[in-house]
């Protein structure tokens, strides 16, 4: 078996899930999550996580992990998956990497620099500024001291712009200096690893599949679901896991801040803006194949391209 490993990567909604499930038939695949959202336990309908029938196909990795008051990491997350891509080969199967974190995916593939560690005293200091300016104005200042990183970044995205400024306060640095590029002008992929990305040919298909999505998903629960996060007592919006699609927004609609009617919509606004972020990001990633997400054979296409990476000499 040639390839060290198979990514696939794609916006939210655009069918991954599907697809790595018809890899599983019909190729010797352990599944890897590259998902920032799949890691907590307890946030099962708001993240599309796979239903235990469909973790009972194909073994799956880096699923239910943590508890949604604990946080991960892309270190972390770059350090399990270089150990279980080690283990999937040893019991001579394909790892197959699937998600849509982006971040995740350019840490594995390109390298990232060791971080610094989090400043309690600069977040708490940064959290009040964003309570009196706005999280908007924290953008703007994170765009005059690093660009590259205010470019990929929603002005609403509390969390990473939170995580920005604090890196450029405790060293100076903005974020994007600490990302490194191993593969020079030519950014080819690292060696025996082939990247299938998921994307549309028409955005206004992916739209329409993440409209149909959340409101399946508030069919399925998912305000009961944030409920019962709430109920627990340690969870707060400070948190990642609240902070992810669609729960910050339940969470802010079940703290009166908005009415129960514009959930969808908000909820669908903020899945269509991290979907542009991802297609942003996979832009950046020039060795990937991309297969179009909304052809009619788009599962059957991505099928090939792993199996063509298994068998490639």
């Amino acid at each position: 078996m040639s390839s060290r490993y198979v990514c696939l990567a794609g916006p939210t909604a655009s069918g991954k899930t599907a697809a790595a499930l018809a890899v599983a038939r019909q190729l010797p695949v352990e599944i890897v999550s590259v998902d920032s959202a799949l890691v907590y336990r307890g946030m099962d309908i708001g993240t599309a996580k796979p239903s235990a029938g469909e973790r009972a196909l194909v073994p799956h990795h880096l699923i239910d992990i943590i508890e949604p008051d604990e946080a991960y990491s892309a270190a972390q997350f770059v350090a399990d998956a270089q150990r279980l891509i080690g283990e999937i080969r040893a019991r001579g199967r394909l790892p197959l990497l699937v998600g849509g974190t982006m971040l995740y995916f350019k840490a594995l593939l390109d390298g990232i620099d060791a971080l610094p560690a989090a400043d309690p005293a600069i977040r708490a200091a940064l959290d009040a500024e964003a309570a009196r300016l706005g999280w908007p104005a924290l953008h703007a200042r994170l765009a005059e001291v690093d660009p590259v990183t205010a470019a990929r970044l929603s002005p609403n995205d509390a969390q990473r712009i939170q995580r920005a400024l604090e890196v450029y306060r405790v060293s100076g640095r903005p974020l994007s200096a600490f990302h490194t590029d191993r593969f020079g002008g030519t950014r080819a992929a690292p060696e025996g690893v082939t990247l299938v990305s998921l994307e549309p040919a028409d955005r206004a298909w992916l739209h329409r599949r993440i409209a149909q999505r959340f409101e399946q998903m508030l069919a399925a629960g998912f305000v009961d679901e944030v409920q019962r996060l709430r109920a627990r007592g340690d969870l707060s919006l400070a948190m990642p896991s609240m902070r992810c699609v669609g729960y910050r927004q339940a969470w802010e609609m079940l703290d009166g801040l908005f009415p129960p009617h514009e959930l969808p919509e908000r909820g669908i606004a903020a899945t269509r803006q991290l979907a542009k972020r991802q297609l942003t990001w996979l832009r950046g990633m020039p060795y990937r194949q991309v297969v179009a997400c909304d052809a009619p054979d788009a599962v059957e296409q991505v099928v090939q391209r792993v199996r063509a990476a298994a068998e490639a000499a």
